[in-house]
């Protein structure tokens, strides 16, 4: 029986048996890539370069946009390349970074989730104290915050996990390293180990959630009470988008680790796995930019910017 210190690789999920299935997989998560990376480049180009969207909001949609363009580039490239060549294989260390990363990226994402609603009830229920409690020093201090936490979260996570003895095969049924698989390796002898793990990833997700849903009571008490409903109507579209990406998130991140294990198999485990690791990013830049005009109006504008250099180089190489 192996241990940790003999092992020297990992054995990830392969998508597909035969090549034909193999390379259409490679080219939906190649599409679902470049699609992410698309939408989350324009709406960090967008917010980065249009002085009417630097606000707060916007502040955190960008940091939001750069931890999903990181997220989904952890996990894909390798997928794909495994799907490409055929290949199962990821290094030891290969494993250990992304894991690391993975998760520094998708608790800071979290994190960052949690503040925006703050941002959003300070701008609904106390409107007065705005420019106050969200100051461009406030506001990259949160995002600091929220980075760090991150950072440290993911390391004593990716620590604890790699320092449980690996009994078993190297086998992991995912296609990405992920903790609940690589604790599947680990020693019947350290349940307790990764009963810890478990309970405090989930009290960390728990508070946060708790404080996002009560923000959203007084947000949505407080937007009832208004007596315009066209400011109605203007609150819950800035809500709106961010209630959606929250709700998609946690919904998707809950079931696949809190799932009763009669429930447990390799297909479905694949699926839930990719449903917040993947989908999550690549559909954030659709859900916020498809109710707010601001957005759209930048984005159309580097878009066309973009048209016509490309245009005017196209004159140049004719003279």
């Amino acid at each position: 029986m192996p241990n940790s210190s003999s092992i020297s690789q990992f054995l990830l999920l392969a998508l597909a048996d035969t090549r034909q299935l193999q390379l259409l997989h490679f080219w939906l998560l190649l599409g679902i890539y470049l699609a992410a990376l698309l939408g989350n480049g324009l709406i960090s180009t967008a917010v980065a370069c249009h002085h009417r969207l630097h606000t707060p909001m916007y502040f955190f949609l960008l940091n939001l946009a750069l931890l999903d363009l990181g997220c989904i580039s952890t996990t894909l490239p390798k997928a794909m390349a495994n799907a490409l060549w055929d290949n199962r294989h990821i290094s030891y260390a290969g494993c250990v970074a992304q894991t690391f990363l993975f998760v520094f990226l998708i608790s800071a994402e979290y994190c960052i989730l949690t503040i925006m609603s703050y941002d959003r009830y300070v701008a609904i229920c106390k409107p007065l104290h705005y420019g106050t409690l969200m100051d461009s020093r406030a506001c990259a201090s949160m995002a600091a915050a929220a980075w760090g936490t991150g950072l440290v979260y993911a390391g004593m996570q990716t620590a604890n996990t790699f320092s449980l003895p690996l009994c078993h095969k190297n086998v992991l049924d995912q296609f990405f390293c992920e903790i609940p698989q690589i604790l599947k390796l680990s020693c019947t002898r350290s349940f307790l180990r990764k009963l810890g793990l478990l309970v405090f990833g989930i009290l960390v997700l728990f508070w946060c959630f708790v404080f996002i849903l009560f923000s959203y009571v007084q947000i949505f008490k407080a937007v009832l009470r208004m007596p315009s409903e066209q400011g109605r109507h203007k609150a819950f579209s800035t809500c709106f988008p961010h209630l959606a990406v929250v709700s998609l998130f946690v919904s998707t991140a809950t079931f696949a680790y809190l799932k009763p294990p009669t429930l447990s198999s390799p297909s479905l485990e694949l699926v839930l796995s990719f449903l917040y690791s993947v989908v999550p990013p690549a559909v954030n830049p659709l859900i916020y930019s498809m109710r707010n005009q601001e957005l759209k109006n930048a984005v159309k504008k580097i878009m066309s910017w973009s048209h016509f250099s490309r245009h005017k180089s196209q004159i140049c190489l004719n003279k």
